[in-house]
């Protein structure tokens, strides 16, 4: 067992927001677990509610049976047991909060709800060093651009209609592209492959953008561009991660002059996409600003991002009451006050 000082804060963070279900053990910031099962469905199909509930069900305890082992721990050594309160899936949010509280009870520790962005954002800040950046968080629920300010992270632009995730999911249904490892790292390696851009709607209305324009589109035209030869697979991943790429770097770029920030920080699941870093690496470059960004350990869900959130929570004197630990589908970002930050 790892020797621990009193003044050392050990969290058990547990995720299941969507087909992932992980378990992360974080010390005063540090990572010495971080284990994740994930739920693939077949080719054509998406990953629904109750089914995802039953997976994350069957592999929960093994996951944090693993993670302790990882760590070297037991639960005694645990002093808080954080976990997804939303926004995510009703049904596979519930599976991790009724461990949790069982956790929790079990071994008289504090429970810690946490905002499943929130602990994107705190995981990328803690693994990148970036001090005060303009996040983009891209996932397959949510598309935001975020920045701090007085004890809350303030959306300046978000999807208002579908994430982008979804957007690159639903199109992988429609191409036939396996969900294995994942339907968007799947269209990535496709997109390099095309050389030929289609026209797709650039929607940006503000600060925010739309991309079930693009989507309609491309169930409108597919058979026609595929069976002419006009355009390939791989040309129309291509023109849709161009396409959705450079509309986020857009407004990224707008939240960094209204904020007169110099870093950038991606966080989410799509933010593990090479292209959409290198497009917004080359927008930092242009303006003497610093990308931050992290690999598929820390971008895609996990438990750890749930555990350093939870910690700096517990750290400012956060805790969740049994009868609070319930979990809700809809919980904005800029609902949570920060209360760990100056």
């Amino acid at each position: 067992h790892i020797s621990l000082c009193s003044k050392m804060v050990v969290a058990l963070g547990i995720e299941g927001s969507a087909n992932k279900v992980g378990v992360g053990i974080v010390v005063d910031g540090k990572v010495l677990a971080n284990v994740r099962r994930t739920y693939v469905t077949p080719i054509g199909e998406g990953f629904q509610p109750r089914l995802t509930a039953l997976h994350h069900r069957d592999n929960i305890l093994l996951v944090v049976k693993l993670a302790l082992e990882k760590a070297s721990m037991t639960m005694a050594d645990i002093d808080c047991v954080c976990f997804t309160k939303g926004p995510g899936m009703g049904a596979p949010l519930n599976v991790c909060a009724v461990v949790a509280r069982t956790l929790a009870l079990a071994w008289r520790k504090p429970l810690v709800a946490v905002n499943h962005c929130i602990g994107h954002i705190e995981m990328g800040r803690a693994v990148t060093g970036a001090n005060n950046p303009t996040v983009l968080y891209v996932s397959g629920g949510n598309t935001q651009v975020i920045a701090y300010s007085a004890q809350r992270y303030r959306i300046f632009g978000e999807t208002i209609d579908i994430a982008i995730g979804n957007c690159l999911d639903r199109f992988a249904r429609l191409i036939q592209v396996s969900n294995d490892p994942s339907p968007g790292y799947n269209i990535e390696q496709l997109a390099k492959k095309g050389k030929k851009y289609a026209e797709l709607p650039y929607t940006v209305k503000g600060m925010d953008v739309s991309f079930s324009g693009i989507l309609t589109k491309l169930e409108q035209k597919l058979s026609q561009w595929l069976g002419s030869g006009e355009y390939t697979k791989e040309d129309l991943c291509f023109s849709l991660q161009e396409t959705m790429f450079a509309m986020l770097v857009e407004i990224t770029e707008r939240a960094m002059a209204h904020c007169g920030s110099q870093e950038v920080l991606i966080v989410g699941g799509v933010g593990c996409n090479l292209r959409l870093q290198a497009m917004m690496h080359q927008m930092c470059e242009e303006r003497n600003a610093t990308l931050f960004a992290t690999d598929e350990s820390f971008c895609i869900d996990n438990g750890a991002m749930i555990a350093q959130a939870g910690y700096l929570m517990h750290k400012a004197g956060i805790a969740t009451p049994i009868e609070d630990t319930w979990v809700t589908q809809r919980y904005r970002t800029d609902e949570v006050h920060v209360a760990w930050r100056d």
